[in-house]
Order: C-alpha cells, then structure tokens, then sequence
C-alpha cells in the first residue's frame, strides 16, 4: 500500500467513481492512514469543492463508508469529519438535484439510526439538508409503497431482459474475483511475516523494519483490492438474481397468456364440433 501524501490523496479522488469497488478500495486506504485524518479531512473537504457536482455525491459516499468502517479502530475520522461534514452536506445539496438529496437523507438516516454522531450534529445535518422544513414522517403505507417502487426500479429493468443479456452476464462471472486462481495463489504465498504477529521479535534492525512494513504495505494494497473485487461481483450476482427472476416472470407470464389462448381456441373448435353436429 503506497504511502500516505496529500499529492496522492488528490490524484486517487480524482480517480474515485461511483462504484462501490472503487470507493471501498480507497476507503481501505484512508483508514489504514488513519494516523494523517486530518489533512485527510483538509483534502477531502478542498477537493469535494472542486468536484464536478455529478461527482460530489461519491465524495460523501466516501466519508460515509470511512466514518463507520474506522469506528472498530478509533475514533479519528468521526471526529474529524465532525466540523466540516454540516458545510458538506449543505454544499452537496446546493449543487445538486433532487435525486441527490434523497440518497443524502438516506445516509443522514443511517447516521441516525446507528447513533454515529450526537444529536446535535445530526440536527444540523437535516437543517442542512432540508432547511426549515422539517422531513414529513410517511404512514406506514406510504414506506411500503416506497420500498416497492425501490425494490422495483432495483430490481427490474426498463424491459425484460433478453436471454444474450443473461448469457453475458453469466460469462462474466466466469472471470469473477471469487476464481480468480491467481490472486488466491498470491494471498496464499504472502510471506508468513505479514502474518505472525509473533515474529515481529525477530525485527532486529531498520532495514529489516523497513522491509518488513513494505511488505505489510503490499499485502494490505492486494487484500484491499480483492476486498474491492469482491464487493463488486456480490453487485453483479445480485443484479443477475433479479435478471433472472424477471426473465422468468415473464416466461411465465407468456406462458400463461398461450395457454390461455389455446384454451379458447379448444373452446372454439369444440363449439364449431357441436354446430356441425346438430
């Protein structure tokens, strides 16, 4: 894992995408530089700014992801973040759409539920996001209407998805993180000092530290990545699940509209036999 700089921070978020495997690995990053927080928050916040505003929903994503993945290591990043995420949030949403503002509530809601910062943070979080007005409490039908129409625009596509589409898509997975036989032979070749704590004794000098910490380096950067990987084909196999249950659901659904026609055309044919009959 390259070492942390300010240069770098800037050149891997200007390399940062929507992806979840992308803001994952970069997030991995950060908290294994957690040490440098602050001017970890200094960059973010400065380079948030600058971003395009198509882009800077992926930058809170990130301290998203960096805020409650750091917890189990300390409490650097949630403090940090803490006197600049209210002005984040209020930018992001004076820059962007409507549709913006919905995923931003919906991680303001997450934030909630999990207690990540005091409360009086997260009422400046939703001033900031919703100004005066206060979000309307849905009914209980509402929510259920909204997370159909969720999981319907998750998880069915505009139409029904062709059987090429399905092919590609399990061909795809073929070359997936999870077979992929040479990063598996690379983890399992990791020297056995990146992972004995034990033989941290037998460090006897700089040179050897040194050598030691870019190996570490270098393990935690594939890991990382793999993790990234992994991330990515778990999306990928659940938007081949919903494919394949709305391929078959159509299947049946014309399946069904045959056999109904075939029963009305049995219908006919035995009432023309009738006719003829009498």
């Amino acid at each position: 894992m390259s070492a942390f700089s300010e240069a770098a921070l800037e050149k891997k978020l200007s390399e940062l995408s929507n992806s979840q495997q992308s803001v994952q690995t970069l997030s991995l990053w950060l908290i294994h530089h957690r040490k440098h927080s602050r001017p970890i928050v200094t960059v973010w916040e400065r380079e948030l700014r600058k971003a395009k505003p198509n882009r800077k929903l992926t930058f809170l994503y990130l301290a998203n992801d960096v805020i409650q993945n750091s917890k189990r290591k300390g409490p650097e990043f949630t403090k940090d973040f803490a006197p600049v995420i209210v002005e984040a949030f209020k930018h992001v949403s004076s820059e962007t759409d409507e549709s913006c503002k919905k995923h931003l509530g919906r991680v303001l809601s997450i934030w909630e539920e999990r207690s990540v910062y005091e409360n009086d943070v997260l009422e400046q979080l939703k001033q900031a996001l919703y100004g005066d007005k206060k979000p309307r409490k849905r009914t209980y039908e509402q929510i259920k209407v909204d997370e159909n129409e969720n999981c319907s625009s998750l998880g069915s596509p505009s139409e029904p998805p062709q059987t090429l589409d399905l092919v590609r898509a399990l061909q795809d997975l073929e070359n997936a993180a999870s077979g992929d036989a040479a990063v598996h032979q690379r983890i399992a070749s990791l020297p056995v000092e990146v992972q004995e704590v034990s033989l941290l004794d037998k460090i006897t000098d700089k040179e050897s530290g040194e050598r030691l910490s870019k190996m570490v380096e270098d393990a935690c950067m594939l890991l990382a990545d793999y993790n990234g990987r992994l991330a990515a084909e778990i999306d990928d196999r659940k938007q081949l699940t919903r494919m394949l249950a709305e391929f078959l659901r159509c299947q049946k659904e014309a399946l069904a509209e045959k056999e109904h026609k075939l029963e009305v055309l049995d219908m006919g044919v035995s009432s023309n036999d009738v006719s003829t009959i009498c």
